[in-house]
């Protein structure tokens, strides 16, 4: 029978009660089914780290293909804005504002931007401050690791699964 880690899970459960219950005697049938139990978590636990492995390398070959496209997508939007460069010059040169076939239209839309020439002249009524914080975290590691307490922070040991 396949059965699933919650499975496995719940059933070492209710032998671990069977267990409190029988005042910590483990009978030859709780004996029996803990072994059984323990050889299902590992058979489980083998067929998903293929599966995990499996999806890991996915996911590197999804990184390498966003990668990829990434690049592409930067060099076609560099072409592009070569390309307008030049008719835009070109257009400039010759002094023409339009260009109309029927196909395509290539005209100037003219909009406004502002451009600061000196930011010392500004009147303080036009600067926004942003100031943003941030937690070291590096930093309070590294001051607990050498013995000091830090308020407010703890080094909290954690357990990462590693499949090979």
């Amino acid at each position: 029978m396949n059965k699933s880690l919650f499975q496995i899970q719940s059933e070492f459960q209710e032998l671990a009660n069977q267990l409190i219950e029988s005042g910590g005697e483990i009978t030859e049938e709780i004996g029996l089914a803990l072994a059984i139990n323990e050889a299902d978590l590992q058979t489980k636990s083998t067929n998903y780290s293929f599966v995990i492995k499996q999806l890991d390398a996915d996911c590197d070959t999804i990184d390498s293909e966003i990668k990829r496209l990434t690049a592409l997508k930067k060099a076609r939007t560099n072409s592009v804005d070569r390309l307008k460069g030049a008719i835009k010059q070109a257009m400039e040169f010759y002094q023409i504002e339009e260009i109309k076939t029927p196909l395509i239209k290539i005209n100037f839309r003219k909009s406004k931007a502002v451009e600061i020439e000196d930011i010392e002249k500004l009147p303080a009524q036009y600067i926004k401050v942003t100031e943003t914080e941030s937690i070291d975290k590096a930093a309070i590691k590294a001051a607990i690791d050498a013995g000091e307490e830090v308020p407010g922070a703890i080094l909290k040991e954690n357990k990462n699964l590693q499949i090979k």
